[in-house]
């Protein structure tokens, strides 16, 4: 798991399953009982389509230590590996409440934006929601979940917004942001 305190360049998760006070001593952490920092992404939380054959359910995620002055969080999963030369869009969530601590296992259902806990925007598969991994036969790619602790309680974006439209706002209000870089290849 990288951790930052900044935005550092291109940003590359049905209901809450945790809720409480998320502001703690320390530096932001993002978890996960499903995914590992390195490691590869196991076959439930692959896409379905374009030739995989997985679950696409979305990693349950938990985090801690947000900063004073956290007003909302948002959360994306990127792959900086897709032969696109813009990277490809997984997942990109915003309004997610300060109170909370974790979204749970299969959370970010495909094709839904507006959902208990949060708002998923258009990812590169063309709606929002959760899309697994599923890159082309070759090398693996990474799969980068970063949260963002932010300084605004809503993201003023609409529901069809690229990622990269929601990347550059997510950089204007960022406090901090943690990471797990995963990977997946066929």
């Amino acid at each position: 798991m990288r951790i930052s305190g900044h935005f550092l360049g291109g940003i590359a998760a049905a209901t809450l399953c945790f809720s409480a006070p998320a502001f703690a001593q320390g530096a932001l952490t993002l978890t996960s009982p499903d995914i590992a920092e390195g490691a590869a992404i196991t076959d439930p939380f692959i896409l379905n389509g374009f030739g995989c054959t997985g679950g696409n359910q979305s990693p349950a995620l938990s985090w801690d230590g947000a900063p004073e002055g956290t007003a909302s969080f948002a959360l994306t999963m990127y792959d900086p590996d897709a032969p696109t030369g813009s990277g490809w869009w997984h997942w990109v969530v915003v309004d997610i409440p300060a109170t909370s601590t974790g979204l749970a296992g299969g959370w970010g259902v495909s094709g839904v934006s507006a959902l208990e806990g949060g708002r998923q925007t258009r990812t590169d598969f063309g709606a929002p929601g959760y899309g697994g991994p599923c890159p082309p036969p070759g090398d693996p790619h990474r799969y980068v979940f970063t949260l963002y602790a932010l300084d605004i309680p809503m993201m003023e974006v609409p529901d069809d917004a690229s990622g990269a439209m929601v990347g550059f706002n997510i950089g204007a209000h960022t406090l901090a942001s943690a990471r797990i870089t995963a990977q997946y290849g066929r």
